[in-house]
């Protein structure tokens, strides 16, 4: 009897559920900026990711000392939320090994996720990966920790979908800016911003190559920053172009203006919140089986669909009509 089956357990069995994370990352480099913004996550809620950053946060000679500044900020108070990771230096920086060790060793499963910058092929991808689980298995994290793959070189690219099927991958991230300067001029600096950055042939082919990887996977296709950090709205247009004209589903932020934008933008319709809702409570008194609704079919492909709208405005604090948040979130 299916009938009372809540959608995870009627919906899933047997596939691979796709990672429903926050539609927005928001990068922090310095612990002043960090506890900034774990204390925006505490006043705006669970909306958003902090991703704190070793690349080009630390500075030169001060590489184990900023990550272990990490760890310590991760494990106190602040961090009330646990939706804090971490981008590790790049392969050919002799940094990236050591990060590893002391943000798994330092934090555990309290690491939401690790984003790893410039890999340029697949089996690059995959060594810093084994590195990371080898990590984890020394100190005893039982779960995998979430890994973030950034794709922002031609090699990259090239081997998207090699880097989208390595284990532990949750996120494919859009490098804009260091994509762009790999091109040698090809790509002028104006298309760094909107509306290049969605119009030039080779992002637009680019971007629509990440996210057609990253969702043939199930995994998350996040788009690039927006350059202009106070403006609001051109934020918003950037993550609205980029949630419904190339179907990415998270966004980089890099001041804290840009984050309710991004959220806003990304996250999904309240009239398809409220058909969703609707829909799956019929289905569930159904037992899961084909309905109609509003004179059309619905069945389980259709049921899936408003399963992950549902979820997704949860995480981006949109109502839910009562009747479902009592059965389907209580």
């Amino acid at each position: 009897m299916t009938q009372n089956l809540h959608p995870s357990q009627a919906l899933f069995s047997g596939e691979k559920p796709f990672p429903l994370i926050p539609s927005c990352e928001h990068f922090a480099g310095s612990e002043k900026l960090i506890l900034k913004a774990l204390s925006l996550q505490d006043s705006l809620g669970a909306i958003f990711d902090i991703t704190c950053d070793c690349e080009d946060g630390a500075a030169a000679g001060q590489e184990q000392a900023h990550a272990e500044m990490i760890v310590r900020v991760l494990n106190s108070d602040a961090n009330k939320h646990r939706m804090a990771g971490a981008r590790i230096h790049d392969y050919t920086h002799p940094s990236w090994k050591k990060d590893v060790d002391i943000l798994v060793g330092g934090l555990g499963s309290v690491l939401a996720y690790i984003t790893i910058p410039k890999s340029t092929s697949a089996a690059q991808g995959a060594e810093i990966i084994a590195y990371i689980q080898k990590a984890a298995m020394f100190h005893g994290v039982s779960s995998a920790i979430p890994v973030h793959l950034l794709i922002e070189t031609h090699g990259a690219l090239h081997e998207v979908h090699q880097l989208a099927a390595l284990p532990w991958v949750q996120v494919l991230d859009f490098g804009l800016m260091d994509f762009v300067s790999a091109h040698h001029g090809a790509i002028p600096a104006s298309a760094m911003r909107s509306p290049g950055q969605f119009e030039h042939r080779l992002l637009a082919r680019a971007k629509t190559k990440v996210v057609a990887a990253a969702l043939a996977h199930g995994v998350v296709p996040a788009h690039n920053v927006t350059l202009d950090l106070k403006n609001a709205e051109t934020t918003f247009a950037d993550a609205s172009r980029a949630r419904n004209e190339f179907g990415f589903m998270r966004m980089w932020s890099i001041y804290p203006t840009q984050i309710q934008a991004i959220v806003d933008a990304m996250k999904p319709d309240y009239s398809e919140v409220e058909a969703g809702a609707n829909i799956l409570l019929a289905a569930q008194a159904a037992a899961w089986g084909p309905i109609q609704y509003e004179g059309e079919l619905h069945d389980r492909a259709t049921y899936r669909y408003f399963w992950e709208v549902l979820q997704k405005a949860k995480l981006t604090g949109v109502d839910i009509p009562v009747r479902a948040a009592a059965a389907f979130f209580s």
